[in-house]
């Protein structure tokens, strides 16, 4: 009974092999994360008398080609969620943080949960790289925000309420009405310096060259509303270097939003659970393939209570002695980026509000009782993962494939 314990960082590992009573099998040493260092911790710990499990901390991507080295050959390895690893006290008063403390301290645990360790199961190709471009697409929405909030900033002083005047969708592209107005009209003196039927025709001619819906009333609109406007800043080349730069990298954000989004449509596809996930209520192209990345593999899951916990939508239970508390906080302890997929999910079905669909009568209802917004998107988004793990698990079981199909993709 050998437990190695794995404390992973960049580039390098520190490893500690201990056994039940405080015998140590392996003073702490180094390995670096390249494939003959690991081939050879992995002969090492195959040569080791008795069962051996190597278990380390799930954090981040630094753990993987560790783990996968090491599962490669045959060793049953466990990655576990750094939070238990952290509040596991070792039974010690000191507070020792080195790379080799953390070691003995994982190592130690794994003695201590020998029997309720899971084994770690690398994905399939696909998952790997849809989980790859959705951490990517979520990125790049961060940034098309704050460049998006930058430019109206921008234009607030240039020409104040130049983006309240469009509400088209974002093109296939990226493109946006008032982005390409602002390339255009940098400056309110651009359309309140000529006369109203010059603006008119050089709006009409702006609308064909990018394909816009063209109205005479708009471009009325616009120009009577700029006529009162006050400028802060002059009209210079400063101001447009400032304006076209800004809308320049909105565009460009936008764009790889765009291409992102469309490639992960088109992988999730490939996944067997894609219809079933694509039929449910609140899901379109965007948001499905988001929560498959998410998600991964539905069948890793115990049970439809560890894909609730492992969302972090899971009320934390509150009771001591008479004490019996009936409204908890959500635990929040697990996936940030599935848990606001998850709340996008609640606002569109809120938005389309579907009379039929049960899942919107259960917010409906709770909204009606009065409960507070993040308990009534909690609590649906807690229901919806409930409803998620049934469908998709009957689904893939009438399917019959394996849990790491390796037909159609290598594994990573």
């Amino acid at each position: 009974m050998n437990a190695v314990g794995i404390d992973v960082s960049k580039g390098k590992s520190m490893v500690a092999v201990l056994r039940p009573l405080g015998v140590v099998v392996a003073k702490p040493f180094e390995v670096g994360h390249t494939a003959s260092e690991l081939g050879k911790l992995s002969a090492f710990l195959k040569s080791l008398d008795g069962e051996t499990k190597v278990i380390m901390e799930h954090t981040g991507r630094y753990y993987e080609p560790v783990a996968q080295a090491i599962h490669d050959q045959g060793l049953f390895v466990s990655a576990v969620n750094p939070l238990l690893i952290r509040e596991y006290g070792g039974n010690s008063l000191r507070r020792v943080k080195t790379d080799k403390a953390d070691a003995r301290k994982i190592a130690r645990y794994a003695l201590d949960n020998w029997a309720e360790l899971r084994e770690y199961t690398p994905m399939d190709i696909i998952r790997y790289e849809l989980k790859t471009l959705n951490r990517q697409f979520h990125l790049t929405s961060r940034n098309r925000t704050a460049c998006s909030n930058n430019l109206v900033s921008l234009l607030d002083q240039s020409f104040p309420g130049a983006n309240r005047w469009f509400q088209s969708p974002t093109r296939k592209d990226g493109s946006q009405k008032w982005v390409d107005f602002a390339m255009a009209f940098w400056h309110v003196d651009c359309v309140r310096g000529v006369s109203r039927a010059a603006f008119t025709e050089r709006y009409r001619k702006w609308c064909k060259r990018h394909r816009y819906n063209f109205s005479a009333e708009k471009a009325e609109q616009i120009h009577r509303e700029a006529r009162e406007m006050i400028a802060l800043v002059p009209k210079s080349a400063t101001t447009k270097l400032l304006i076209q730069e800004a809308a320049a990298q909105l565009l460009s954000l936008s764009c790889t939003a765009e291409i992102l989004r469309a490639e992960m449509n088109h992988m999730a596809a490939e996944l067997p659970e894609y219809p079933v996930v694509m039929g449910m209520c609140g899901i379109g192209t965007s948001l499905g393939p988001q929560l498959m990345a998410e998600i991964g593999d539905i069948r890793r899951f115990a049970g439809k209570q560890s894909l609730v916990a492992f969302a972090g939508v899971d009320p934390m239970p509150n009771q001591s002695g008479m004490k019996n508390s009936r409204s908890n906080r959500s635990s929040k302890r697990g996936s940030p980026c599935l848990r606001k997929t998850l709340f996008n999910i609640m606002t569109v079905l809120l938005r389309n509000a579907p009379l039929d669909e049960h899942l919107y009568q259960f917010l409906d209802r709770k909204r009606a009782e009065g409960k507070p917004y993040y308990v009534y998107m909690t609590a649906g988004a807690n229901k919806f993962l409930r409803i998620y793990y049934g469908k998709v698990r009957d689904h893939l079981a009438a399917l019959v494939i394996p849990l790491h199909d390796t037909t159609s993709a290598d594994p990573q």
